[in-house]
Formats: C-alpha cells, sequence, structure tokens
C-alpha cells in the first residue's frame, strides 16, 4: 500500500500508519518520508477523512465504527462489510459511480480473486449480456499471507533435495513434514482443491464470494455461478479459467476487441507464439492478463478465457487506493 501511495498522483495531505500495539513505534517509508506506526485509537481517527483498512474482518468490525464515528469515510479491504446491502462494493473501472452512494460512511473492496477476474466479465456482460459463469481459480499462497509464502519457499526447499517425490503415495507429506499452516494439504509439487472455509453443501467461502460478490459488482442479483477454488504453488497472483454464457452470440474476435478496450485489462493472446496469460508475467502489475480466449464448441453464446493478476496489487491495495482516490476527489468537491 504504501509502495502505490509513493508512486501514484499525490491527492493526500497528511499520511497517517496505524496498527496493533505490536508494530507501533516502527518507521515505515511512504512518498519519501520515513513515517511512525501509531498504535490504533478512537483519537488516531480525529481529522482523518478517508482510511483504508486492510486487516482481519473481525478487526475491521471493531474498528471501522469508530473511524466512521469519528468522521472519517472507510475503504474496507477485509469481507466484514462486502455482502451488506448499505455497503457499496465498488471496483472502479466498473461502478464507480456507487462511491457517492455511502450512507453508513464505509466503502469496500471486493475478494482478490474477484477482482482478478471481474475487470475482465464487466465489459463482456455491457457488451453481450452475461447469463452465468463457470469459474476455477488458481490461487497464490500470498493469498494465505507472508506465512504462506514463507511455507511454501520452506516446503520447496525440503522436496527439492529428493528427485523421486511425487511418484509415490504419501512421499510429499512426509517430505515435507506436518507444518502445513493455514493449508489443509502440502504445497509443494502439488494442488490443493480447496481454499477458506468449509460452508454449506460442501462449498467453500471462497466459492460463494466468488458468486455473491460478482452478483453485486455487476448488479446481477440472480446471475448463475458455479466455481471450484483450488491453491497452487504460486507466490503472488490468483488466476482463473471463466466459462462465460451470454445472452447474444459472442465470437472470439468480438471478445477480444472488447477487452482491448477495456480499462485494466491486458490480452496476451498468442497461443502459436507461447504468449498467454501466466502470474509468472502477470506479477508486480496492475493490469488483469487475459488470453486463451476462445468460443464454445458447443455454444455460440458461450466463451472460455484464462485471467490472471497481482492479488496483493488489483486484488488488494491497488484497487482500496483507488477507491480512497475516489472518495477524496468527492471530498474535495463537497468543500
Amino acid at each position: 500500500m504504501c509502495e502505490l501511495l509513493t508512486s501514484r498522483a499525490n491527492v493526500w495531505g497528511e499520511i497517517r500508519l496505524l496498527a496493533s500495539p505490536r508494530s507501533a513505534g516502527r518507521l515505515v517509508r511512504c512518498r519519501g518520508e520515513e513515517l511512525p506506526v501509531h498504535q490504533v485509537s478512537p483519537e488516531a481517527f480525529d481529522e482523518v477523512d478517508v482510511v483504508m483498512v486492510d486487516v482481519p474482518d473481525d478487526v475491521s468490525r471493531q474498528w471501522t465504527p469508530v473511524a466512521t464515528g469519528r468522521g472519517a469515510t472507510v475503504v474496507d479491504n477485509s469481507g466484514a462489510f462486502r455482502m451488506d446491502p448499505g455497503v457499496p462494493l465498488v471496483v472502479p473501472e466498473i461502478n464507480a459511480e456507487q462511491v457517492r452512494r455511502r450512507p453508513r460512511r464505509i466503502v469496500s473492496n471486493a475478494n482478490c480473486t474477484v477482482l482478478a477476474m471481474i475487470v475482465a466479465i464487466a465489459p463482456l456482460h455491457r457488451e453481450y449480456g452475461l447469463r452465468e459463469l463457470v469459474l476455477a481459480s488458481y490461487q497464490s499462497v500470498s493469498g494465505a499471507g507472508r506465512f504462506g509464502v514463507d511455507l511454501l519457499h520452506s516446503q520447496l526447499t525440503r522436496a527439492a533435495s529428493d528427485r523421486t517425490l511425487g511418484s509415490r503415495p504419501g512421499d510429499v507429506r512426509q517430505a515435507v513434514g506436518d507444518d502445513l499452516g493455514p493449508f489443509p494439504a502440502p504445497l509443494a509439487l502439488n494442488v490443493v482443491p480447496f481454499t477458506g472455509e468449509l460452508a454449506d453443501a460442501g462449498w467453500s467461502t471462497e466459492e460463494l464470494k466468488l458468486r455473491d460478490e460478482s452478483r453485486k459488482i455487476l448488479g446481477l442479483p440472480d446471475l448463475k455461478v458455479s466455481s471450484t477454488c483450488v491453491r497452487v504453488p504460486v507466490v503472488t497472483g490468483h488466476s482463473v479459467a471463466v466459462h462465460a454464457v451470454f445472452g447474444s452470440e459472442v465470437t472470439a474476435d468480438g471478445a477480444r476487441e472488447v477487452l482491448r478496450n477495456a480499462p485494466g485489462v491486458i490480452v496476451v493472446d498468442d497461443p502459436a507464439n507461447a504468449e498467454f496469460p501466466m502470474p509468472i508475467d502477470a506479477v508486480g502489475t496492475e493490469p488483469s492478463w487475459v488470453g486463451r480466449i476462445r468460443r464454445s464448441m458447443d455454444d455460440p453464446r458461450a466463451i472460455d478465457f484464462f485471467v490472471t493478476g497481482d492479488n496483493l496489487r488489483k486484488g488488494s491495495a491497488l484497487n482500496t487506493i483507488q477507491i480512497a482516490e475516489l472518495i477524496a476527489r468527492d471530498l474535495a468537491k463537497q468543500r
């Protein structure tokens, strides 16, 4: 977040960094200054216009009402308020106008996997009228935080010493040990077809987020969405394989043209020359990368494509900052 605040246009005055008592007193570089981290408290929100919150859901539920009660507008990167009907869920490339509708002084940021794909889905929906989504996500370990990244590297180091691993049942589990951290199974030399927490009827919370948040962002409360969320041994970059069904006929060339002109999207689609979107190329960049665009063999109203994006940038900090910038400009106009 501080890196992006430094590199983007300055619409801010004072930038105040808040965290738990454990981090208070640290110095963090932002916009050419070494800024001190202050302990979060009710008084810390005094005279603050916009608060960007990047904390677990329960912490946001505790402190967001405190910040709004002190007069601030909160951009919340947690899932605490996303499905609240009184809180807009905003992706600036899609529904920026909803930033002005914030009766509770809260605007929510979407889930990181949703953000990777929704900037590509929305322009296609505007052109062809979306009816259904079938999704398979390939989510990186950084979605589980820094500990997830450290754990993957640790597992890979252990696995690298034995080139026979992966050829016998249980050998990878034995090699990496019992320390699985936030994951239900080893990530090294493996993929895990489950992310999030177990919800009703065997669905995971991540899969439900893809459904519920896509519906809210696109304004399609009855959109059919089915998804399978998979954790993969990638450090940063969430990817989604998309099967999208529309109300009118769509061609691959037509979809490419729509996506080439869509904000926040870059088309990388030349498989004959091994050019397709991959997280190793998208990491550290702001757009969602889209490719493998092809019309369904069985339905002229459907296309399939693959999309990937940096889950720590557009999937988290960047979208939060984009929303906050819209609010800052809106507040400036009101003064």
